[in-house]
């Protein structure tokens, strides 16, 4: 398939520049592929498309400022670093802009407590840095670094709680798993309530999942590979819902690009940890995940190709028609939607 197979009109008035006020509040568009029915309803919802004996499947990563700017120390040029991979205590695989001043062995002062120093070009453009800093790492990036929004987003994020889930634990992610950023703990406790597990797995979100597509034909896309992890107890919950019929719902594309990842042909779950380049467009099976939730993704990316193999293109295509036509709020503050 051609990836201008995968492209569609959008305002830009539609591309939503700040969350809703009140996280459960956003709009849920459900889709049902047996009847290929759409409704139009409110997130918090979405408990009434849950059942006991269910799985829900969320990503616990968190996302870090990883966004630096800084200046070389001998002439003052401007550099942007964007981390996307921690690879020991200090060095970092990153995007760096502009590329052509990014050359090895040249040192950037970030703020009075870090710099970055670049070590190598990988052949995909990206650099190692290695970061220089006394002190405790978190807390130094926490004040030299910005949150990454994306370059769609123009306005200021005052509170960068937003641009995490309630539930984000793990530091890693270049980009929050936006799905997950609907769900507050009031509702996760009502989802509980009902007899639906909440199981946790880990995947940070680097460039795989950002990356835009460039080739013609998306065979020739190659992913970037992102860290994932699952826990003995995380597979083993979800195996025994599945045998006992429940449904595996990934809450977001970075949950269902884990899931895929560790499970085998006869639908088993297995507990690891690793890095996944898994890249699914249509004609993939699915072999774990029955039902997903996930925001509105923008033309001719990887998502919408993952969204497409769960459906269809055509239908994806309608249902993004109808979202433009009920003027839907798309992409990382955007509203969402669940496949049944």
């Amino acid at each position: 398939m051609k990836t201008s197979d995968f492209y569609y009109d959008l305002p830009k008035e539609l591309i939503a520049q700040s969350p809703a006020e009140c996280r459960e509040a956003s709009r849920l568009l459900v889709y049902n592929r047996a009847d290929k029915s759409i409704e139009d309803k409110v997130f918090s919802d979405i408990i009434d498309y849950l059942e006991p004996g269910d799985v829900l499947v969320r990503n616990t990563t968190r996302v870090i400022p990883a966004r630096l700017y800084g200046k070389r120390e001998d002439t003052g040029g401007a550099m942007e670093f964007l981390l996307l991979r921690r690879l020991d205590e200090y060095r970092w695989e990153c995007l760096v802009k502009p590329g052509r001043r990014a050359k090895a062995g040249l040192t950037f002062i970030i703020n009075e407590e870090l710099s970055a120093t670049i070590e190598e070009q990988l052949e995909d453009g990206n650099r190692i840095i290695r970061l220089n800093y006394d002190g405790i790492f978190e807390e130094i990036l926490d004040r030299a670094g910005e949150m990454p929004l994306p370059p769609y987003i123009t306005k200021r994020l005052d509170d960068k709680t937003r641009y995490q889930t309630v539930y984000a634990r793990e530091n890693g992610s270049a980009a929050a798993p936006t799905a997950g950023l609907h769900f507050t703990n009031e509702l996760l406790k009502r989802i509980s309530d009902k007899g639906i597990d909440i199981v946790d797995v880990l995947l940070h979100v680097g460039l795989g999942t950002f990356r835009p597509v460039s080739a013609q034909n998306i065979e020739e896309h190659h992913m970037h590979s992102e860290f994932y992890e699952c826990t003995e107890a995380a597979a083993e919950r979800i195996n025994r819902a599945r045998a006992n019929g429940g449904r595996i719902i990934a809450v977001g594309t970075t949950s269902c690009r884990t899931l895929e990842s560790i499970t085998d042909e006869n639908g088993v779950v297995h507990a690891g940890s690793g890095s996944t380049d898994i890249f699914i467009t249509p004609g993939y099976r699915f072999k774990a995940v029955d039902a997903l939730i996930t925001n509105f993704h923008l033309p001719e990316s990887t998502l919408l190709m993952l969204i497409s193999a769960f459906s269809s293109r055509d239908e994806v295509m309608r249902i993004y028609k109808h979202a433009v036509e009920e003027r839907y709020r798309f992409f990382s503050f955007g509203d969402a939607s669940i496949f049944l």
